[in-house]
């Protein structure tokens, strides 16, 4: 007597192939294989110097001679010695206004990308004529070296000849006043950088389904729900991979302040500037390397609160 098998009920999902133990250990075996590589070159490439950087950070070194380090503990970060030398860098109100400077360069920079980025790569990935000559064109700021842009911008905003310092504004220092200097970079990030955020956005939006938004249209959705009831929800990987990539570059400026501001005044203007005043022109390798790791840590809390907002699940 044969006994058939239950019918599946009609729109139920075709079965799944089980993976035996064996595939799976022969997979992952395979995929270490391939990663060791990469994985050796990270380490030797950005591990090494790290461990570095860390050891060095609880030292008592100079530039010149860093085999004759002492050991200080956490004295480069905020603790002084017993005679009340080797003061740590977080009891220095330069490296405070470094870090406010740098917070308000990042979120208003990133915020401004993000949204100048998602407007350009909505309006790019619809079809129109041109469309291909607009994608490479758009990506000319970007293509441009920061330090070029930054002294092409110095230049205009300069007050006795510059195009926006002296034309538009008639003659006013946009660079010499702390109050409008940061606001003045800001807008050369934004400029410079607003392409690669609409280029990674772009990448997303290319690959979203269309039939889901044919079905929307049917359903009578407007383009603002589709946008925001479709469209960001599912844009939040590629949102949050731009969002760090463009965080992590603006905590880390330096090469537009300096060129633009100089070494003295980009030490109060930057965490990196800072840390190249304590490194290159203090001679301090110890107080460069503290800087350094806290800089180090603040961009990981960063990434952490990117990544837990979103919410994010990368299979």
């Amino acid at each position: 007597m044969t006994i058939n098998a239950p019918a599946k009920p009609p729109g139920a999902p075709p079965a799944r192939a089980r993976r035996t133990p064996g595939i799976e250990a022969s997979r992952a075996r395979t995929a270490i294989i391939l990663l060791l590589p990469t994985l050796i070159a990270i380490a030797l490439v950005a591990g090494f110097p790290l461990y570095r950087t860390i050891f060095f950070s609880a030292q008592e070194a100079n530039l010149t001679t860093p085999d004759q380090s002492v050991f200080v503990g956490l004295q480069n970060f905020w603790f002084t010695t017993a005679e009340g030398i080797g003061l740590g860098f977080m009891q220095d109100p330069q490296w405070w206004t470094a870090v406010r400077n740098t917070l308000i360069f990042t979120v208003f920079s990133v915020f401004l990308e993000t949204v100048f980025g998602m407007i350009i790569a909505l309006v790019v990935n619809s079809a129109f004529a041109g469309r291909s000559f607009l994608r490479t064109a758009m990506l000319i700021p970007w293509a441009i070296p920061t330090v070029v842009s930054a002294q092409m911008w110095a230049y205009m905003y300069n007050d006795s000849f510059g195009l926006i310092g002296q034309g538009l504004l008639g003659g006013q220092a946009l660079l010499a006043d702390s109050s409008t200097a940061i606001w003045a970079m800001i807008a050369v990030d934004v400029w410079k950088t607003t392409s690669f955020m609409a280029l990674l956005i772009l990448a997303g939006l290319q690959s979203l389904p269309g039939d889901m938004y044919e079905a929307a249209d049917m359903d009578g959705a407007s383009k603002w729900t589709q946008f925001w009831r479709m469209t960001l929800p599912l844009l939040r990987p590629a949102l949050l991979v731009a969002l760090v990539f463009r965080s992590l570059d603006a905590l880390r400026v330096f090469d537009i302040m300096y060129v633009m501001l100089g070494a003295n005044v980009a030490a109060s203007t930057s965490m990196t500037g800072y840390a190249r005043q304590q490194l290159i022109d203090n001679q301090l390798l110890g107080t460069g390397s503290a800087v350094s790791v806290a800089i180090f840590i603040i961009i990981m809390a960063i990434v952490v609160i990117y990544v837990t907002a979103f919410r994010v699940k990368f299979d």
